[in-house]
């Protein structure tokens, strides 16, 4: 066998390994799946202590379907950027109705920001959820719950700083 045909052997073994990626893409499936489930089982309750609830246990229910619904979205922006950027096109989203605009247009960067964005967004709401039961609320707890979601937003911002300062140096470097 030459030095050739050797290399080309393990090239196509390092290519197909993105296939392995599947199986954590069928995972996030199978937990937005899950999450569904979830989200019924808080409506029910929702819907169930409705009339009951005074104005911060009724907002508070809300949040908390807002922030099943963000996360769910999270899960297939990831699980579809991810596929696209990482394994393949899905073949059957190319002729559908239905296709998304952003899909096939988020590349790894803009997914990460993405990604900050949304977990700043479920912290905020939480940190909101928080403050509106805040007579019940753990001041400690809460304290922890402001510095972790201001630490999200300065990792959002450095993030999109990082991304400004990186597209910046490219189009500038073109122009070389």
């Amino acid at each position: 066998m030459k030095f050739d045909q050797i290399e080309h052997f393990f090239e196509k073994i390092i290519f197909n390994s993105r296939w392995i990626l599947v199986i954590f893409y069928a995972g996030l499936v199978l937990t937005l799946f899950l999450l569904a489930i979830k989200f019924v089982k808080e409506f029910v309750h929702f819907a169930s202590v409705f009339w009951a609830a005074d104005e911060s246990h009724f907002l508070t229910g809300i949040l908390g379907m807002v922030d099943k619904t963000l996360l769910a979205n999270l899960l297939i922006l990831v699980i579809f950027s991810g596929y696209e950027n990482f394994v393949s096109v899905i073949g059957i989203a190319k002729t559908s109705e239905d296709r998304p605009k952003w899909m096939g247009g988020v590349d790894f960067a803009g997914l990460k920001i993405k990604l900050i964005g949304s977990i700043i967004a479920l912290s905020g709401i939480n940190l909101l959820a928080a403050f509106l039961e805040i007579e019940s609320a753990n001041k400690e707890n809460l304290g922890w719950m402001i510095g972790v979601h201001l630490s999200f937003v300065l990792t959002g911002l450095l993030f999109a700083f990082s991304e400004k300062i990186g597209h910046f140096d490219k189009k500038n470097h073109h122009l070389d």
